[in-house]
């Protein structure tokens, strides 16, 4: 399985670059995993509605230029389907025994996802109706697919 997460913005946190190296090196026995780094739209801090679309809207056409035809599509999102651990486990393995081999988890800069990835999206998926940082959201994302593999191959992880 080949799996993509493409994510606007770039992560400065040494400890946060670290964790996320170690689960990647981990998910190398069970999947092929990239991380696509997308620069955010630099804007005020201060914006109109109108603004807030338009950024979204440029970092939208960044990511959809990143994901190929016949990728699974996922979408972290705060109103998504919030799923538990099991869940997601079994939904990978669903994909992966129905063909979908490439899938891509797609985390938005700070103002979220622009409408167009949202429709691309197949799904959307929710980590909890809190928000998160979106550097802090990858390397939660990355330790769950680690833990589902876990889960779906019966091996031992922390419940």
């Amino acid at each position: 399985m080949n799996i993509s997460i493409i994510t606007v913005g770039k992560l400065k946190e040494k400890y946060l670059k670290q964790g996320i190296a170690e689960y990647i090196k981990r998910l190398g026995s069970y999947a092929k995993v990239e991380v696509i780094e997308l620069p955010d739209e630099k804007a005020p801090e201060e914006l109109s509605e109108i603004e807030k679309n338009q950024v979204k809207q440029k970092e939208g056409e960044r990511i959809l230029a990143k994901i190929g035809q016949d990728t699974h599509v996922i979408a972290l999102a705060i109103n998504g389907k919030q799923r538990s651990s099991e869940e997601l486990a079994d939904n990978l393995d669903k994909l992966a025994t129905y063909g979908k081999s490439k899938i891509a988890f797609i985390i938005g800069g700070s103002l979220g996802l622009s409408e167009e990835v949202l429709k691309r999206a197949d799904e959307q998926l929710s980590f909890s109706k809190m928000t998160f940082p979106h550097q802090l959201m990858r390397l939660i994302l990355v330790e769950q697919i680690y833990r589902a593999f876990r889960i779906n191959r019966g091996e031992p992880y922390h419940k």
